[in-house]
This record gives structure tokens, sequence and C-alpha cells, in this order.
């Protein structure tokens, strides 16, 4: 009787260690078929700007490029507001299913070195995708400006002391943030002046009520065609393709200075690895397409892709460098 009990638990085991292994298997198969059928509906891709802006329009045009690509709809949804905050969270509280995308980069980082806390944290509530566009801070001053010069600038604030006044948007924004670092890296004291919008920074320029400006090209193009304003400097590691005569701030001669403002695509923690690389795999085969380069330049833009670990690399990078900015100018962290 005894070994008749330990051969029917036996067999019990055994039928229910094979139904289980059913099931997982089934599960895994069904699984590995949703993410091998990805997409197989139309993905909303968060934008945490209003429509029209500059961002929006280089998401537009990769959404567009990536709806063909991969046979589904992007679906551009914006939501603008509170620093990019409630963008990021509706993303992170979405399923990690990849069929949520947001909108991430520079931005973002600055955002996690400014603010007390957030209801999210972008290194580990997201996975990166790739990035997307890259934009070159400007600097710029009224025509006719003595300005010509990124050593002019700088010999200009030494000879008067916090009387040089550089314009700027918002503080804790990227223009802030990068006049903040110029004058660190020049050793200069300057007097840095918010205006709450570009066209009235831009005004301010050509008044000669401020000396120079640190803006983004989709800001000031039309003012830069009509010779009202005059670019003496761009930020990025390189000249833009759209700025070919002007040098960069390293060129001129302060060594180190790199401000490029970026953005690029991520997704929930736990999204599938199959998923995200299909969706990085496809970012790289659209964003080199002359269409959306020609297109990107005409608003200041140079898209490019990444890896995803090169994303998450660049972003932890951008979290300490803000960091320490906000830190040394002194600007309050926000609740």
């Amino acid at each position: 009787m005894r070994a008749d009990r330990i051969s029917a638990a036996i067999s019990a085991a055994l039928l229910t260690a094979g139904v289980v292994a059913a099931a997982t298997s089934s599960a895994a198969a069904q699984s590995a078929k949703a993410q091998g059928d990805y997409p197989d509906h139309p993905v909303t891709l968060i934008v945490p700007y209003a429509p029209g802006g500059v961002a929006d329009v280089g998401m537009r045009l990769l959404g567009e490029k990536l709806s063909a690509g991969l046979h589904q709809q992007f679906v551009v949804e914006n939501r603008p507001g509170a620093g990019g905050i409630a963008a990021a969270q509706a993303a992170a509280a979405a399923a990690p299913d990849g069929y949520t995308l947001l909108m991430t980069g520079n931005n973002t980082a600055i955002a996690e070195a400014l603010f007390k806390s957030l209801p999210y944290n972008v290194l580990t509530d997201f996975a990166s995708v790739s990035t997307a566009a890259f934009f070159d801070i400007l600097l710029v001053t009224r025509a006719g400006s003595p300005l010509r010069s990124v050593q002019d600038v700088i010999a200009a604030a030494r000879a008067s002391p916090g009387k040089l006044n550089i314009g700027t948007i918002n503080p804790g924004s990227t223009q802030n943030l990068a006049a903040e670092l110029f004058t660190n890296s020049a050793n200069i004291e300057a007097t840095i002046v918010p205006f709450r919008t570009s066209p009235d920074m831009a005004g301010a320029v050509i008044r000669g009520d401020i000396d120079l400006a640190f803006e983004f090209y989709a800001a000031v193009h039309g003012l830069l065609a009509d010779g009202k304003l005059v670019a003496i400097a761009s930020a990025g590691l390189t000249r833009p393709s759209y700025l070919p005569n002007v040098p960069t701030v390293m060129e001129s001669g302060l060594k180190n200075y790199e401000v490029t403002s970026w953005n690029g695509l991520s997704v929930p923690a736990g999204t599938p690895v199959a998923i995200v690389a299909t969706l990085n795999r496809a970012v790289d085969d659209v964003i080199p397409s002359p269409d959306i380069q020609s297109k990107a330049a005409e608003t200041g833009m140079t898209m490019r892709a990444s890896t995803p670990e090169e994303m998450t690399a660049r972003l932890k990078a951008d979290i300490a460098k803000w960091g320490a900015v906000i830190e040394k100018a002194g600007i309050a962290k926000r609740d």
C-alpha cells in the first residue's frame, strides 16, 4: 500500500509539472509571438511640448517614417506643461509593451537635476531606445554690435565685470544653463537676464537692451535671415550644417565648452528587450533618409540615432553636468 501511495504521488507530481510546463511554454510562445508581431496596432508617442515647436516637428518627422517602416501608425500625443513631468509620469505608468513611447532628452536630464523630487526616475523607470534630434545653442547679438566673436565677449566682460548683459529664457532652461556654463568656463562676471519668451529676448537684443543672447536656431532663424541678428558662435562640437561659416565656441578659444540639446525615444521600464531592439533598428534605418535630414536642417536640427546604451550614458552624463552647473549658479531646486 505504501508503495502504491508513493507511486500515485509521483504520478500526480509529474502530471502537475507537465501542466505547469505546458502553461509556461504556451505563455512564452504567446509572448514571443506578440513580440514577433510587434507592432500590431498603433503606437503612441508622447511629446511633452505643444504642437508646432521644433521638438514636436522632429518627433512628427520621425513618427511618419516609423509608421512607414514598421507598417503601423505612430501617433504623436502632445502633453505640454509642468516641465515635462506630466508627460513623463503618464508614460511611466503605461504598460511596458512598446505601445507607449516618450520623448526624453536633455530637458529630462535637467529636470532630474533641477527638481528636489520627481514622481519618476528617468534612469530606472524608463529604458532608452535611441537618440533622435540634436540642437545647437547659438550665441547671437544685434547687427552692428562690437561683439563679433567669443573673444570679444570675454574681453568686454573682463574690461567691465558684471556690466555685460546676456539674455536667456527661463531660469533652468537649456539656454539659461548654457549661459551660466559659459560665464563659469570663461571665468567672467556677466549679468544673465532671463526673459519669459524668445521673442521678448530677441527684441531686447535688437534694441540693444542686452548685449547678446543664447538661443536655438529655430527661435531666431528669421531674424538671422533678415540681418537683424548675427550669430557669432555655435555651442556644439562641430559647426552646424545650416550655419557652416559660424565657428564653434571651442574653435573660438573656449576649450571644452559644448552645449547641445537633444532628444530621443524611451519606453517604460520592463519593455521586452526584443521590442526595444525592433524600435532601435527602425530608428536607425529611417533617420539617415535624405528627406528627414533636409527637413530637420531647415529648423536647426541634426537627426542622429544611437544605441540604447549610448543614449543612457548621455542621460547620465547630462544629469551630472547640469547638476553641477545648477549648484554653482545657485539656482534653487524646485519642489
